[in-house]
């Protein structure tokens, strides 16, 4: 049977499936259209409007500035914020939005097949990766039809209107070739072009994302495709999402058979589903219809059919697919270079010993080298009443970087929070941002005045990164050692018995290193550094003091106090409540991904111990469990007075980033209360 003949009849199967689908949705999708025609802009789950907020606030898909205003001007339910922010996202496009489709459209290629001695257009396929390209099961049936097959890329006309220049590029499914024909996919590997770089390189590739919030019901989409084999079309934005499935998509728009294998996309260009078959009105017995009314039969083409809808298979439901797959180790390869966020990346192994660069010379951050380093942001005068005052304290490893930057990005995480608890959201220049990263790392080179030399063949990630001064390196030494017990490392005996193999040339402190990279998915370099800051901090007076008089610079010296911290801050957070003006009162404590939780830091603190500051009323301490710093929590065992401990769970590559900590629900919630007093 002929490649064409085969797509025929599977196009046809899944044409019927759809319309099954769609009828089975009748009641669902009747109770959307009477909302809308009440009102209800986006008639979907609270949960759903949230998950999509927070996408948009998280990407900066709405400038803050005007989520801020479209929300601000009353008192409005939860659900009530998520659908003011996302009617700014819809009704309101950036210039950016031509540009970015226009990139999108780059991605997308006509697939045609040789078949006696003809080409002949199939459908649409899209790049997900620098080398894979998706598109239907019924145009790709298996490896044998995709060697029948070819691509062109940039098969459209110019901004003259006259034909582009196409590029064509040959399908190697020998290489990688996955389908499923449930969903409706396929998979495949696109060769090198006479460049030999991969097409990704040139025409750009799609970053899918599993990830949820990517469109709401009532939410426009954009589907760009070769429909009936023609130069490239776009059908964009009067459509709109109409019901949501498992595995499938039903929404509204212009399409046509050649767009099986097109991307769907969301406003901001994100692919949320793979567009495979219209929706064909049917009978009560199943069979379609045409237009006229009469049932339809093969012969009388589908452009007579009296298509209804339109679906699209889940994006997340097909990674999900992909990632349940026995593999190669060369397939999983090539499927991880489709992006952090499409959940494929395998977990690596363990770093060993020699698996860390160390430098040969140890030079000092640039940051250092600034004659004048960068200060702390005031909050502008009035914020929340005059009298109640938010505070953001950062952590390490931010020397270098531009206060108000880093401003914006907290309060874009906690207003992602605020949003999903129905909280008003905050301005970022209502908030105060001492900043001591620069003064940190100036009196970091000063305390390790004397450049290490390491040789980097030899070299472990204890040794290069540990600190210098003895009592620093002992001080160092402890808190690593006291993360490694936590994370229940056997004793000595039983790890040379169970032969980890780490070896007799590496000492104690490395294996507990390497013991917690394979425990907490950070490698043993960042866990050193980490706790290399925590440590000199702790152990130089000098150094705590010149972080400390940085941070007062830029606090408030009267009024109730809401502060936030994170990281190595959440220490000075706590030395600080020691130094703050008489005129202040803390009223709430916010700390996030914190490593106060191990003996060796809070004996070392400066209010004496493991017990909640008189001067701190509220505290709640949010952490996550893969956190390499969040070692010791939660901090309740140990900590006495009232404290809050919350577990959260943060994506696993964002596992310490403190907008993920404050894009949780409860994390901003319990901050938005305090702030209003």
């Amino acid at each position: 049977m002929a490649a064409t003949d085969r797509s025929s009849e599977d196009r046809e199967r899944q044409a019927a499936a759809a319309a099954a689908r769609y009828d089975e949705t009748g009641d669902e999708r009747r109770a959307v259209e009477r909302q809308q025609e009440a009102g209800v802009t986006f008639p979907d789950s609270q949960e759903a409007l949230a998950a999509r907020a927070a996408r948009l606030l998280d990407r900066h898909a709405v400038p803050t500035a005007m989520v801020v205003e479209a929300v601000r001007a009353e008192p409005l339910a939860a659900t009530a914020a998520y659908e003011r922010i996302l009617g700014v996202s819809k009704d309101l496009q950036a210039w950016s939005f031509l540009p970015r489709g226009a990139r999108a459209a780059r991605t997308v290629a006509r697939i045609s097949v040789r078949e006696n001695g003809r080409e002949l257009p199939v459908g649409t396929g899209f790049l997900v990766s620098p080398s894979l390209l998706m598109t239907n099961h019924h145009v790709l049936t298996d490896a044998e039809a995709a060697r029948q097959c070819f691509v062109e890329f940039e098969a459209q006309v110019t901004v003259d209107n006259t034909p582009h220049p196409t590029t064509r590029l040959e399908l190697d499914p020998d290489e990688l070739f996955v389908a499923d024909p449930r969903l409706d996919f396929a998979l495949v590997l696109v060769s090198p072009g006479p460049d030999l770089q991969p097409p990704g390189e040139t025409f750009g590739w799609n970053r899918l994302s599993a990830q949820t919030g990517k469109l709401v019901i009532g939410e426009p989409v954009n589907v760009i495709g070769h429909p009936m084999g023609r130069l490239k079309e776009i059908a964009l934005r009067d459509n709109m999402l109409q019901v949501r499935l498992d595995d499938f998509l039903h929404y509204k728009t212009d399409t046509e058979p050649g767009n099986s294998g097109s991307p769907v996309f969301n406003d901001q260009w994100e692919v949320v589903a793979l567009h495979h078959s219209g929706v064909p009105r049917t009978d009560d017995q199943g069979r379609i219809l045409r237009r006229d009314g009469q049932v339809w039969r093969p012969g009388d083409g589908d452009d007579a059919i009296d298509w209804v809808s339109n679906e699209g298979v889940r994006i997340s439901s097909i990674l999900k697919h992909l990632a349940a797959l026995s593999l190669t180790s060369r397939q999983q390869a090539l499927l991880a270079e489709m992006g952090p966020e499409s959940g494929l990346r395998r977990a690596e192994a363990a770093v060993g010993p020699t698996a860390v660069p160390a430098p040969t010379v140890a030079a000092p951050h640039p940051a250092a080298e600034k004659a004048t380093a960068r200060v702390g942001l005031r909050a502008r005068d009035g914020a929340f009443g005059g009298t109640r005052h938010l505070v953001f304290l950062h952590g390490r490893s931010q020397e270098g970087k531009e206060p108000e930057k880093l401003r914006r990005e907290w309060a874009a995480g906690l207003n992602q929070g605020l949003v999903r608890a129905g909280l008003p959201p905050v301005d970022p220049a209502d908030v105060w941002f001492p900043y001591y990263g620069d003064r940190l790392v100036q009196a970091l080179t000063a305390h390790e005045a004397v450049p290490r030399i390491v040789e980097a063949p030899t070299a472990t990630a204890a040794e290069v990164v540990a600190p210098t001064t003895p009592t620093a390196r002992a001080v160092y030494e402890e808190i690593v050692g006291e993360a490694a017990t936590k994370w229940n490392m056997p004793q000595e005996g039983q790890l040379a018995t169970e032969r980890f193999g780490l070896g007799d040339v590496v000492g104690a402190l490395q294996k507990r290193l390497s013991w917690l990279a394979a425990r907490s998915d950070l490698d043993a370099w960042a866990i050193a550094l980490i706790f290399r800051d925590v440590a000199a901090y702790l152990d130089d007076r000098r150094i705590r003091d010149e972080v400390l008089d940085c941070v007062l610079e830029t606090m408030p010296d009267a009024g109730e106090v809401v502060l936030v911290s994170h990281s190595l801050g959440t220490v000075v957070g706590l030395d600080l409540s020691t130094r703050l003006s008489p005129g202040v009162s803390l009223v709430h404590l916010t700390t996030a991904g914190s490593p106060l939780g191990m003996d060796s830091v809070y004996n070392r603190l400066l209010v004496g111990g493991p017990k909640r500051p008189d001067v701190v009323a509220d505290w709640l301490n949010a952490w996550c469990p893969t956190d390499a710093v969040a070692i010791g929590c939660p901090l309740g065992d140990d900590w006495a007075d009232g404290l809050s401990d919350l577990a959260v769970i943060n994506a696993r590559d964002r596992a310490h980033s403190i907008v993920e900590y404050l894009a949780h629900t409860e994390v901003a919630r319990s901050i938005g209360i305090h702030l209003g007093g």
